[in-house]
């Protein structure tokens, strides 16, 4: 199937172990079911951004796949409600241990347990790095430098936009020039209006939002239709996630997709490479054997995973001679300003995030700190809403008050670069969970430099509501969003954990492709970049084989 078709979906699911069928124009046809005691070429563990994409191109240079989802397998059309609380079935929320000066929440708003990973429920921003952070310690004086030059990513980036069927500008106003978007941009709403007004008034350029989601028909898959349910799992199939783009298209290919399916531990033989993964599924423990094995489970189940899979070879942890597995854990900002408008927004109407700008991701000048954030417009549902203002001590009356604003208000938020420290980090913790595995314990403290963008983008974010005619304007200064590093890639094996191919330095068989390889993490939502990486490393997997050096 050409990466620009969609006529696959899966049918109705069946227990754990019951694969579901996928269906071709033509009829259904089941899905590939392998062996455990079979070695496959690759068993994949994780099928978010990173391991749906690889899954997916492996399978289709004819590698045989097996990827795990600790989630389950959920069917958008019919298992997907407009409703807030239902579909907290998609976050993780297992037990994590938190701690350092800024202890971090996590959930829904950086992890995902499903097929499909968090970008079932993700906002579907799909921005590109700015060139210059790829060379960032060089170039710009700060972080670590990536082992891969931008002019090759942006080849990636460009087939996962086509993938993707992006909805965007026709000229994106900032970056090298790139190929047209598949799909046009969709029309801003009120709450898109209010940033660009804050924009135009305080000099800076801005642009509708990039967006994985459909502006109109493809294939069997109708436009987006506004409802505004976007981070809690679109039920129209509009959202191009994972599971509706990359994972047809694996299965397709031959590839198994096992959910419910939590994998505890890798195992390694005596030449020392990895020879399978110990994985938990219907009620008790199973083996795949495995001639690869990738770990995709983004920057706190991968190395909880290596951590866990210690043994007398490898006492402190798979891949981990460095000593930097679970280190250099990077966190994106996530700082608001609110506003009440005289006008109806009615921000709920579309996708959250419609409009924005990079200006201070592409402008150096005028900061006293390192790397950027860009900030967009946003639209949160009613219960999200009624949280916040509960989280700003609004209770009784005076959230009853507050909340028959909802049509009038506007707000805009940051994605903000942290820099990289060794001392915010993932290990075990001593408690263990339901199946006997260690939890997961999470440190993380802000930098200074952190601190100084916070101050920038509110003082900024503030100017620009205001600018718009927004009045009771507040700040939210307290949140932080997608996780990333912990598995560095680079060019020393002193220094990084995995090379430019996201194969480990220690077990050559051994490899890991998710937003943990960021040595940095830039200013932009991760998920485009990270597909990017898989696109990469599954090319060079195939360069690999076809030269005998797998």
């Amino acid at each position: 199937m050409s990466a620009d078709t969609h006529d696959a979906q899966t049918a109705p699911r069946g227990k754990a172990g019951h694969a579901p069928d996928v269906f071709r124009r033509g009829g259904w046809i089941p899905m590939r079911e392998y062996p455990h005691d079979e070695a496959v070429d690759f068993a994949i563990v994780g099928t978010g951004a990173g391991g749906a994409t690889l899954a997916c191109k492996l399978a289709e240079a004819g590698f045989s796949v097996v990827a795990f989802d600790a989630g389950a397998w959920w069917r958008p059309l019919e298992e997907f409600a407009s409703d807030e609380t239902h579909q907290s079935k998609l976050y993780w929320t297992d037990e994590r241990l938190c701690d350092g000066d800024n202890p971090l929440q996590l959930g829904s708003n950086n992890s995902g347990k499903a097929v499909g990973g968090s970008m079932v429920h993700f906002a579907m921003v799909s921005l590109r790095f700015r060139p210059e952070w790829f060379k960032s310690r060089s170039l710009l004086g700060y972080g670590a430098d990536w082992p891969i030059d931008w002019r090759e990513m942006w080849r990636y980036y460009t087939e996962v936009e086509r993938v993707l069927g992006i909805s965007g500008p026709v000229r994106y106003p900032w970056g090298p020039k790139r190929p047209r978007y598949p799909y046009r941009a969709h029309e801003v709403n009120g709450a898109g209006l209010v940033l660009a007004r804050g924009c135009e008034a305080l000099g800076i350029p801005w642009s509708p939002t990039p967006l994985a989601t459909l502006s109109a028909p493809r294939g069997d898959a109708h436009q987006c239709v506004y409802r505004g349910f976007c981070v809690t799992g679109c039920s129209t199939n509009a959202k191009q996630s994972t599971l509706v783009t990359w994972i047809p298209r694996a299965v397709n290919a031959g590839a198994e997709i096992r959910d419910l399916a939590m994998v505890g531990r890798i195992e390694t033989n005596a030449q020392g490479l990895a020879s399978g993964v110990h994985f938990h599924r219907e009620g008790r423990w199973h083996f795949q054997r495995a001639r690869n094995v990738v770990v995709a489970g983004y920057a706190i189940e991968t190395p909880r995973l290596l951590l866990n899979s210690a043994n007398g070879r490898f006492p402190d942890g798979l891949a981990n001679r460095s000593g930097l597995v679970g280190k250099y854990l990077m966190v994106q900002l996530n700082q608001a300003a609110w506003g009440t408008m005289d006008e109806a927004i009615r921000w709920y109407k579309g996708p959250p995030s419609l409009a924005l700008t990079e200006h201070w991701n592409y402008t150096d000048r005028g900061k006293d700190f390192f790397g950027g954030y860009c900030y967009m417009s946003q639209g949160p549902l009613p219960v999200v809403w009624a949280g916040t203002q509960a989280g700003r001590g609004l209770w009784g009356d005076a959230l009853t008050h507050e909340m028959a604003k909802y049509n009038h208000q506007a707000g805009l938020k940051i994605v903000g670069e942290t820099l990289p420290q060794e001392r915010n980090r993932v290990t075990l913790a001593d408690e263990r969970d339901a199946l006997g595995l260690p939890v997961a314990r999470v440190t993380w403290s802000m930098h200074d430099n952190d601190r100084r963008m916070v101050r920038h983008a509110l003082g900024f974010m503030r100017r620009a509501l205001d600018a718009a005619g927004g009045r009771d304007i507040w700040t939210q200064d307290d949140d932080t969003c997608h996780l990333n590093g912990t598995a560095r890639m680079g060019d020393d094996p002193s220094n990084s954990v995995v090379n430019a191919d996201c194969r480990s330095w220690d077990i050559p068989n051994l490899w890991i492709c998710d937003g943990s390889v960021f040595p940095t993490v830039g200013g932009v939502n991760p998920s485009l970049t990270i597909q990017a990486i898989a696109c990469r490393t599954a090319e060079r997997i195939r360069t690999m084989a076809a030269c005998g050096e797998l």
